[in-house]
């Protein structure tokens, strides 16, 4: 059994298995419950497996969009000027004063909508910057803030005060006291000498509205705002963008068929899965996806209430992070949260889950090999 699973029984199939003697039974992700301890959650804080290759001579700017090619050249010279920007523990040894921090902001705030680039953008400047990977970090606000959980404030200070470079995916700015706790963490970084950079998004229908986010964003981070330089990249979503529909949901039968035909697939039905994700800390979600390939849900439903919400929206995450297809029967992404959700403080969150699982939805019709419903 593999240490990411728990010793609970795997729940029945949701339909019939394929009459194939050979077919491997899917794992269950309502049976995994791993244990991570804080030494991985550390370890883990690199750019994803999606964004392991991402660079700035491959991320591809819009010519319609200027801000974009923008984007590239300021990051670029940033990655340059971190450069010894930190004496490292060694040097510290033998010089009793400390180096000069490099002029100017010591961090950038990437603004704009979804699928702008701004993950692939954050990744480059981490591969970019100069530094022993041990001494930068990436990881998105949750897994920042479940780090201060596992750690505590003050080691989590020594441990990425460090650091060179923290790059924070998806900051958000709906949770007051996790804003507060995480500015409190970047003050305490920036006196250390770690550049910062961060990203967050701006509501579809705040585009047209100047640094709307990035006024929030400076304003969240109270004390911080000189040390970031907010930088907006504009354009439309490259997870959509020339692309056919998603896909329309399957049947029960094509996807517990395609389940137990693919490698390494999951099968859940998804109120059992929803259920399950209430038992284990969001922090555990990636682990809970080791060596999954596919995941096949069936009759997928609304999410029933906000708590509900917040956890699929870290789970999409985690498999979006993973590359991971999801084939689905039931309810469409776009139908997964209310009108009422999309239109209240978390609405960024949801409009980003609906973002990253159609483009999932998309990559599992591969897993059809008949294309039937």
């Amino acid at each position: 059994m593999s240490p990411s699973e728990s010793s609970s029984p795997q729940p029945a199939p949701t339909a019939v298995p394929p009459a194939d003697g050979d077919a491997a039974t899917p794992a269950a992700l309502t049976a995994r419950a791993p244990h991570v301890p804080a030494e991985r959650l550390v370890a883990e804080m690199v750019p994803p497996p999606r964004f392991q290759g991402a660079r700035f001579d491959t991320y591809i700017p819009d010519p319609k969009q200027p801000s974009q090619a923008e984007a590239v050249q300021v990051l670029s010279d940033f990655a340059e000027s971190i450069e010894g920007g930190r004496a490292t523990p060694e040097k510290r040894r033998w010089f009793a004063r400390k180096p000069a921090a490099p002029k100017g902001p010591r961090g950038v705030y990437l603004d704009g909508g979804y699928g702008v680039g701004k993950t692939h953008l954050l990744a480059s400047l981490w591969h970019a910057t100069p530094a022993p990977a041990e001494r930068k970090a990436f990881g998105t606000f949750v897994e920042l803030t479940n780090l201060v959980g596992a750690l505590g404030f003050q080691q989590t200070v020594r441990t990425l005060g460090e650091h060179r470079l923290l790059c924070i995916d998806e900051f958000e700015l709906d949770d007051p006291g996790d804003t507060v706790l995480v500015s409190t963490l970047l003050g305490k970084l920036v006196d250390a000498g770690v550049a910062l950079a961060a990203t967050s998004n701006t509501l579809p229908g705040k585009l047209g509205e100047g640094r709307f986010a990035a006024a929030d964003f400076l304003r969240e981070i109270q004390g911080l705002s000189a040390q970031f330089r907010p930088l907006r990249i504009d354009g439309e979503d490259y997870r959509h963008r020339g692309l056919p529909e998603a896909p329309a949901p399957y049947d029960d039968e094509t996807v517990t068929r395609a389940a137990y035909r693919t490698p390494g697939a999951s099968l859940d039905d998804f109120p059992s899965l929803l259920e399950h994700l209430s038992t284990v800390h969001p922090s555990r979600y990636g682990a809970m996806c080791d060596g999954i390939e596919a995941v096949c849900l069936t009759d997928v439903q609304a999410v029933p209430d906000q708590s509900t919400a917040l956890r699929l929206v870290v789970l999409a995450d985690r498999l979006y992070d993973r590359e991971v297809p999801v084939l689905t029967s039931g309810k469409a992404f776009d139908e997964l949260f209310s009108e009422e959700m999309l239109r209240g403080g978390y609405r960024k969150k949801y409009f980003r889950a609906i973002s990253r699982l159609t483009a999932l939805a998309r990559d599992a019709g591969a897993l059809v090999a008949d294309g039937s419903r």
